[in-house]
């Protein structure tokens, strides 16, 4: 019978000697490994005196940004929420009322802007599909908790503080052609 590819083996029914019978050349070589990698460099850190250093491009926690006047900058269109394959935001959109105009950026804002972080798998598509570049992922770690309600993250705890000096430096996250755009003021976008 012919062989239907060229990658195909025969594999032999070689009889093993009496040494391969009994393990003990393997036993050696294994323990010998063991033994080396015992005195090695070790790879752990002690965690909470020692941190490594992250990536610039490290997806942590999330943030919603304000403006250089402190309004928010989502308008609840909704893009974060269908460009999340794990559906872990939901949100409900607002019209703005009169005497809001220094909170919210435009007409309609996000009255309820959640992410579940348990099902957040930190792709980032979410910040690649806002328009107004409302959401980031910082460098920050997602606390742990006891309980799953505390992962739910609502506007409290993702939109970033009023005070510029408290503000989350994001630029890190964006690459020299998406500066270089918001430099530009010809734009209604960089207004």
């Amino acid at each position: 019978m012919q062989a239907l590819t060229n990658r195909s083996k025969i594999a032999s029914n070689k009889k093993m000697s009496f040494m391969e019978r009994i393990y003990f050349p393997a036993i050696v070589k294994g323990m010998f490994i063991t033994i080396r990698h015992f005195f090695g460099k070790k790879a752990t850190i002690n965690y909470p005196e020692q941190t490594r250093e992250f990536s610039q491009i490290y997806r942590g926690m999330h943030v919603l940004k304000r403006d250089d006047e402190g309004r928010e900058r989502c308008t609840a269109c909704g893009l974060c929420a269908v460009a999340c394959p794990a559906e872990a935001i939901t949100m409900v959109a607002a019209e703005r009322k009169s005497g809001e105009e220094n909170l919210y950026r435009e007409e309609k804002y996000a009255e309820v802007y959640e992410i579940n972080m348990l099902r957040c798998i930190f792709c980032g598509d979410c910040e690649e599909a806002c328009p107004k570049e409302a959401i980031f992922l910082t460098d920050r770690i997602v606390e742990s908790e006891y309980e799953r309600l505390p992962f739910i993250y609502g506007k409290d705890r993702l939109v970033e503080p009023v005070d510029l000096n408290l503000r989350i430096d994001i630029s890190a996250r964006q690459t020299e052609n998406v500066l270089k755009f918001k430099q530009n003021k010809r734009f209604a976008h960089n207004k």
